[in-house]
């Protein structure tokens, strides 16, 4: 079964890079390719570059330019956060108390477990039936050795939107610094740091339709950052090593169009993420939708299929070309129930049932026509030979 037309729907594993954005790289490859660190013409040329990237970045999330450090990635991001504020908290006799959300994604998780080897406290928060992390759940698990809490603003497989001002409000109630993985939320939601309250933002080009390999860490003026990577000069000094000069310009024209598009972008996928929703909850049985209703990112439907594994889903619709995810693109290959899914409550038979589609700014209404036609004949076919289905086994 092949087909030549392709609907991709995974955009919140990664987007294409648009024209606009890959037009103004293309130059950093070849003419523009002078080290920022060098005194001459080209590398001050290239210095200027990222010099305005970092406003970009900065303008899309309401930050100063000067609070804006260029990583390698999200997982980088949320990896300097928490290993080098934590170490220094600890070495400094503030404490080694660390509060993070059960549906983190693994880049916080693992670094969490990586730190929990190492003498540190970890809490783990449970969140509710559509994913939610309780403010007040929070608080109760504030000690005086508490030094950091992650609890990320988006999550990455049901899409459900944190109440990130009330958990600020309340770390810093406690003096207790507050990060947040907003790795899926710029670009989708508004943003402002500084009316959110946050301390310490983790961010990714490439769910933006920037490149992939780039990545940005938001620091509030005023909290102390050690160094992640030593070396050179670089990133005032805390990131060392020459900078990815074209996958900077490449994020910071990203967050530029983003910045702009905003309010289009989320009407554009909010709209045709209900119609998907709309569509497969009256014309499919037996479906569930994960997470949040109301407060969910523009683009994320979480779907679960009873009696029926989400995998041979996806291997059939990939078949039709259109292109979907099991969950988590940074966990696809486990064959361990999701562990978002697991913590809002749902059983593991069931859990294995669940398609994450997402939408962006390339679907049309047809995509998801064409979509939910071939999901409902993959769906009865799956349904028709499956022994679960015939005894309604699962619940």
């Amino acid at each position: 079964m092949e087909t030549e037309r392709r609907v991709y729907l995974d955009y919140s594993a990664t987007t294409p890079v648009k024209d606009e954005v890959l037009t103004e790289m293309l130059p950093y490859f070849t003419q523009n390719f002078g080290n920022a660190s060098s005194l001459y013409t080209i590398g001050l040329e290239s210095k200027a570059a990222i010099d305005h990237a970092r406003e970009q970045v900065a303008a899309l999330i309401g930050a100063s330019p000067k609070e804006i450090y260029f990583t390698g990635g999200g997982s980088e991001s949320d990896n300097w956060v928490l290993e080098s504020i934590a170490n220094d908290m600890r070495n400094r006799g503030k404490g080694n108390h660390i509060i993070t959300s059960r549906i983190e994604h693994h880049a916080v998780l693992y670094t969490c477990e990586f730190l929990e080897k190492n003498g540190y406290e970890v809490t783990y928060l449970d969140v509710d039936q559509e994913g939610f992390v309780s403010p007040e759940d929070l608080e109760n698990a504030i000690r005086e050795d508490t030094v950091l809490v992650s609890i990320m603003f988006v999550n990455n497989e049901i899409g459900t939107i944190e109440p990130i001002r009330e958990l600020a409000e309340i770390c810093h109630k406690h003096k207790v610094l507050f990060h947040t993985d907003a790795v899926q939320a710029i670009g989708n939601v508004p943003i402002d740091v500084k009316d959110l309250g946050i301390d310490l933002m983790s961010m990714s080009s490439h769910k933006i339709y920037g490149p992939k390999g780039e990545g940005a860490l938001y620091c509030r003026k005023g909290v102390r950052l050690p160094s992640f990577i030593h070396g050179g000069a670089q990133e005032n000094g805390k990131r060392a090593g020459t900078e990815n000069l074209a996958g900077i310009v490449g994020f910071g024209k990203a967050a530029e169009l983003a910045h702009e598009n905003l309010d289009k972008h989320i009407a554009h996928c909010s709209e045709l993420r209900d119609y998907l929703i709309s569509r497969v909850t009256d014309e499919i049985d037996d479906v569930v939708v994960n997470g949040s209703l109301e407060h969910r990112h523009p683009g994320n439907a979480n779907i679960t299929f009873k009696y029926i594994e989400g995998e041979s889903i996806l291997l059939l619709l990939d078949a039709f070309g259109i292109y979907v995810s099991t969950g988590s693109a940074c966990s696809s290959k486990s064959l361990e129930p999701s562990h978002v899914l697991s913590a809002i409550g749902l059983s593991h038979e069931i859990i294995h049932g669940t398609i994450r589609f997402t939408v962006g700014d390339m679907t049309t209404k047809e995509d998801i026509d064409y979509t939910v036609e071939k999901l409902k004949t993959v769906v009865a076919r799956l349904r028709e030979l499956s022994p679960v289905n015939a005894e309604k086994g699962w619940n």
